[in-house]
């Protein structure tokens, strides 16, 4: 699969804490030769290997097929020091449709990060750098995010994170585009999180009932071993939801808009990234100014009743 002359990919590095950076590679399976493809799924590996020991997962980024890595958004941390892998994350470019037009969805996707490395803040700067990265390459337009899992740490930080995410909050609702988003995603993409033909989907709750049983079966947990949130009520929602003998996921759905990218780079970016240190300005910049220029130069993209001339 070659890529296309006109696509321009973003592969960058930042800071992602004390002593640690961040490669982020949009769409690798396009933009890397193979030998530097090759490395990076290995360095991908060697994190894996250090989380499942013997055990090993068969979907994905692990496996290193190309056309699952040409839709893909890989970030990975590294060590200074060192350059040892420590830490990543696999987010999914998901196509769907709402009102007749096409949308991508980006799937949070698997995060792990090495025993030895865990308890410092990675895996939200793995999930909200790289989303804010993305969101601002498509001119700070609203972008539809999907997660899947079973950990109430997980969901919990999706819910905090992002904006307008079903199920979440207390106060969150269901809407049509949150559940026709679900329904297409689970009609389409189920293999790209590891999820088989056989498991069931919930509509009205979006959960997935014994969902282990299409590669990801080594990720299933009890209740007891899925790490918790510190507000007790997003522990509560997934007790109360989710079957964990059975093996069921909540799917969430939710956006990164302007006010997700604003509450991440005021509260989670690490500070000697250079998004942590300029996104706030550029994001202000962009709201009081800039943004509403491009959208409006910008024929090709829905910007509600307005348009852009088309000549």
């Amino acid at each position: 699969m070659s890529k296309p002359a006109a696509m321009r990919l973003l592969d960058t590095s930042l800071g992602a804490g004390p002593g640690l950076r961040s490669r982020i590679v949009e769409r690798p399976g396009l933009a890397l030769a193979p030998a530097e493809l090759a490395a990076l799924v290995e360095d991908v590996r060697s994190v894996a290997r250090s989380v499942l020991g013997d055990r090993e997962l068969a979907y994905g980024v692990l496996s290193g097929d190309p056309e699952t890595l040409s839709r893909t958004v890989l970030t990975v941390v590294y060590e200074k020091r060192t350059g040892r892998p420590v830490a990543f994350n696999a987010l999914a470019i998901l196509d769907a449709q709402l009102g007749g037009r096409p949308v991508e969805v980006l799937h949070l996707g698997l995060v792990m990060v090495r025993p030895d490395v865990r308890g410092s803040g990675l895996s939200a700067t793995l999930y909200g750098l790289t989303c804010v990265l993305l969101f601002i390459r498509r001119q700070c337009r609203p972008v539809w995010i999907s997660s899947v899992t079973q950990v109430p740490a997980v969901v919990g930080m999706v819910a905090e994170t992002f904006s307008d995410v079903f199920p979440g909050k207390p106060a969150a609702r269901r809407s049509f585009h949150h559940e026709r988003l679900a329904r297409q995603i689970m009609q389409r993409w189920r293999h790209a999180f590891g999820v088989g033909d056989s498991a069931g989907f919930d509509a009205e709750r979006f959960v997935i009932t014994d969902a282990y049983t299409g590669g990801s079966d080594e990720l299933k947990k009890s209740f007891d071993q899925a790490a918790p949130h510190r507000d007790a009520a997003y522990n509560a929602l997934c007790a109360a939801e989710l079957d964990y003998g059975r093996g069921d996921d909540l799917l969430q759905i939710g956006q990164i808009d302007m006010a997700a990218a604003g509450r991440y780079l005021g509260k989670v970016a690490p500070a000697d990234s250079v998004a942590g240190l300029l996104g706030g300005f550029a994001l202000l910049m962009a709201q009081a100014a800039l943004l509403p220029l491009v959208h409006w130069l910008d024929h090709t993209q829905p910007w509600g009743s307005l348009r852009a001339w088309k000549t």
